[in-house]
């Protein structure tokens, strides 16, 4: 259990706020006064698919500790089972060089599937998993992660963290960069499946959801002092970063702060569905096991038997991590996942994979023979081959002959710039 609590939370924000660098520094400079002299620091930081202000806060962040005097100063990548960024790309993330980040020392990838690189804090148990879900799941699960989270490498935790709906957690942020952001093979694998099984619908932009009460849990037995940096950012139409809000502190609270904020900033209201969405996938999305949120976040406002088209010739591959299961499989709605899970040990093994299926699918429906299928088709106009899309049972667009005017007078369709980013809803839940 963390041993030297920090205060609740700290900081400010609304939807209407446009906080400047200086009010963040501010921020900072209160949250991090916890950090004792000497303190051994990890930074646990977004990669590259999570478009986020790190850049800003890092270096505020490294300078303010290089003040008080810690004695270590080291970042791991939350990538959960992404692909590593490269050298370039994480100095980016971070703010710029090496030598322009005062006191930095390393920054780690995170491997997720390789065993030396982690270590086993804790268990919840099957009764605590089985009160956490609601009986969703009633097996126990080992609470394994990154080994420079284990007790005694590190005194003090700060994750930086944006805050946006999320198809497993409801919001991304606060543990959720602990489990699955730095966890092993058991919670990655867990957090996902449950997220599936209690429905994206159900999930999605809600706040107390059997997920986040589960990684909360996990996040519990990690030893050392844990600082959450919660932000609410868009993007303006100049492509500018806007910070409407930074709560840090405890993981709960803080982040509970953030979500209320980025429930108001990031879900859209249409007021009715539509035959077909149009998806313009945002740029940091460039494999489908990412650009699915332009799924998962328009799902909820497309018709019975409509269509959503993703537009995006930037993506390339369904996922260079799980691209082989995902083709082996194909996306298919929950209850025909559920039913291939139990016939196949390799997706027993890979229930994140399973959880992927499901949520690109969204939800199905009963045709006029019975059978569940997709309540929508999906229309791939990416950097895909065709046979590819075929065999995750999506449909293929030549990207290259796509037109966004073919649709944009279209009353029966939505286009949506930057899909992915907000979660679009007929109405409040």
């Amino acid at each position: 259990m963390s041993s030297k609590p920090s205060p609740a939370f700290i900081g400010e924000g609304a939807p209407e706020r446009d906080l400047s660098p200086e009010e963040l520094r501010v921020i900072l400079d209160q949250a991090l006064s916890q950090v004792e002299p000497g303190a051994r620091v990890l930074t646990i930081i977004p990669d590259k698919t999570r478009d986020d202000n790190t850049d800003l806060l890092f270096p505020f962040a490294a300078e303010i500790l290089a003040a008080r005097n810690v004695g270590q100063l080291d970042a791991l990548v939350a990538q959960g089972t992404h692909v590593p960024m490269t050298d370039a790309e994480k100095r980016s993330k971070i703010g710029g060089t090496g030598d322009s980040v005062p006191g930095l020392g390393h920054i780690y990838d995170h491997q997720w599937n390789v065993p030396e690189e982690l270590v086993t804090i804790g268990e919840l148990t099957a009764a605590r998993v089985a009160e956490l879900t609601g009986g969703l799941i009633t097996n126990g699960v080992s609470v394994n992660l990154n080994r420079r989270l284990g007790p005694g490498v590190y005194d003090t935790i700060i994750i930086f963290s944006a805050t946006v709906p999320h198809e497993v957690a409801g919001f991304a942020g606060g543990a959720k960069y602990l489990f699955p952001g730095v966890a092993g093979p058991d919670l990655t694998h867990a957090t996902h499946w449950l997220g599936a099984l209690a429905g994206i619908e159900n999930v999605i932009g809600r706040v107390e959801t059997p997920t986040r009460h589960m990684i909360e849990a996990a996040a519990d037995f990690v030893a050392a002092q844990i600082i959450t940096l919660n932000s609410v950012i868009t993007r303006e139409e100049d492509n500018r970063l806007r910070t409407h809000a930074l709560f840090a502190g405890d993981f709960r609270d803080a982040f509970r702060r953030a979500a209320e904020v980025s429930r108001q900033v990031h879900i859209k209201y249409t007021g009715r569905k539509y035959k077909r969405v149009v998806a313009l996938l945002d740029e940091h999305y460039d494999e489908l096991w990412v650009g699915g949120k332009a799924s998962y976040k328009l799902g909820g406002i497309i018709e019975e038997g409509g269509e959503l088209i993703i537009y995006a010739p930037h993506l390339r591959s369904i996922s260079e991590t799980h691209g082989r299961l995902i083709e082996k499989y194909g996306y298919a709605p929950l209850d025909r996942v559920r039913e291939m899970v139990a016939l196949s040990t390799e997706l027993q093994n890979n229930l994140a994979v399973a959880a992927h299926l499901a949520h690109v699918s969204y939800a199905g429906q009963r045709n006029e023979t019975g059978r569940i299928v997709p309540r929508y088709q999906i229309t791939m106009a990416a950097a895909l081959a065709e046979a590819t899309c075929q065999r995750v049972h999506l449909g293929f667009m030549d990207h290259r002959v796509f037109r966004r005017e073919d649709y944009e007078n279209d009353r029966d369709t939505l286009v949506v710039e930057r899909a992915g980013r907000d979660l679009y809803l007929v109405a409040p839940n």
